[in-house]
């Protein structure tokens, strides 16, 4: 069994961080596991409202059922890319091969992942965020209160070791996952994050440089100066 390793400093969590997409079987305690979500409790939120939730999955008959799915979702997403050159703006950057072949590792293996972690908005708790009927009407608000928590959730597994990345093809099959997990009609699911003891090892992450991203007091003059 894996056994987590002391917590990394902050920043050397975040400058290592990246998506991993190949588990090992081994399971993860849920000592562990509360740790990961109680630091994504500590996410800000509209209002102080913290409108998130989060279902637990580890039951392989549900991860199976799931990854069934979610291996479906992936080879139609992939088939509309292929046949619309739909990331034609990044597929030759150096990342892109690498990063495609570990999202379909984890389409063809979704079901063994030991954790599944399905992220949730509660539209009832979003106050005037959101209209009577549920339907948002201030969606980046709305989004905002949900998504750091996910993200605290992903900074913290990888602190202790785990693996995981921030996926949303159940988009394609949300009602069935929602029916299959009984989640309430009013909980919208944003995200499943698998989760577990990664194959791959994280970081360091290659990224854009700071002067194309940030700027000093206007667009496009640049913060480095």
């Amino acid at each position: 069994m894996q056994h987590p390793s002391p917590p990394a400093d902050f920043f050397t969590v975040v400058d290592t961080q990246r998506a991993l997409r190949r588990f090992r079987p081994d399971p993860v305690p849920d000592a562990l596991l509360a740790r990961v979500l109680s630091a994504a409790t500590r996410a800000p939120s509209a209002r102080g409202a913290e409108p998130w939730c989060f279902v637990v999955v580890r039951d392989a008959a549900l991860r199976a059922t799931i990854g069934a799915h979610y291996r479906r979702a992936f080879e139609a997403g992939a088939a509309f890319a292929a046949a619309t050159d739909a990331d034609r703006d990044v597929r030759t950057r150096p990342h892109y091969a690498r990063m495609m072949r570990a999202a379909e590792d984890l389409a063809l293996h979704f079901a063994d992942v030991p954790v599944l972690v399905v992220c949730g908005l509660d539209h009832a708790q979003l106050g005037p965020l959101a209209a009577p009927d549920g339907t948002l009407r201030a969606p980046a608000a709305a989004y905002a209160s949900v998504f750091p928590a996910v993200q605290n959730l992903l900074l913290a597994a990888h602190a202790l070791g785990l693996g995981g990345t921030l996926t949303t093809l159940h988009r394609h099959f949300e009602a069935e996952l929602k029916r299959l997990l009984a989640v309430p009609a009013a909980v919208e699911v944003v995200a499943i994050v698998p989760l577990g003891w990664p194959v791959d090892r994280p970081g360091p992450t290659r990224r854009k440089p700071l002067a194309a991203v940030a700027f000093r007091d206007v667009f496009g003059r640049s913060f480095e100066g």
